[in-house]
């Protein structure tokens, strides 16, 4: 196991030896994905859908946060539980193995800086963590409940202390 030094720099390579960080961010992306619904997508033909009719030249639009919430997918969907990522499969986040979530699109619309995007989520979370320590401010408790506003927002918004954390 590698450690790092207090003016070294984390790399691509140690990032790829932080499985449980990769497990945070998939989670983090599951739990609350960048954008609640996609973008519009139209129906060129009439489909049918269970007992629905998706009538012809309708916009239909992705509820892409109840996707990664689903029950029937995942256990306990509410709960924030990175191990859920960690089996020895691995995680397909483009949807080529089957769509469980879909922060970034799937398929032949997926943004296509997707990879670049997880990986400066892991790069910028590993060094907010090797860099600061944090803390909750002082008598206040975090509270992760949330509102909906245009967006999804935290109820009651995040107040910590960040110091330097100090290498010995």
């Amino acid at each position: 196991m590698r450690v790092l030094g207090e003016d070294e720099e984390i790399t691509e390579d140690d990032l790829q030896r932080m499985p449980y960080l990769k497990a945070v961010i998939l989670e983090g992306l599951r739990r609350h994905p960048p954008l609640h619904f996609g973008l519009s997508h139209t129906v060129t033909e009439d489909f049918h859908l269970d007992s629905h009719v998706i009538p012809k030249n309708a916009n239909v639009y992705f509820n892409i946060a109840e996707m990664g919430w689903e029950p029937k997918v995942w256990e306990n969907p509410m709960e924030f539980w990175p191990d859920r990522f960690l089996s020895g499969e691995g995680f397909d986040v483009t949807g080529k193995k089957g769509i469980k979530m879909m922060p970034f699109g799937v398929g032949r619309r997926i943004c296509p800086g997707y990879n670049l995007a997880l990986l400066l989520l892991e790069y910028f979370v590993a060094n907010l963590v090797k860099d600061f320590k944090w803390m909750a401010v002082d008598g206040e408790d975090v509270d992760l409940s949330e509102m909906k506003n245009f967006e999804v927002v935290m109820k009651t918004p995040l107040r910590a202390h960040i110091s330097p954390r100090v290498m010995k």
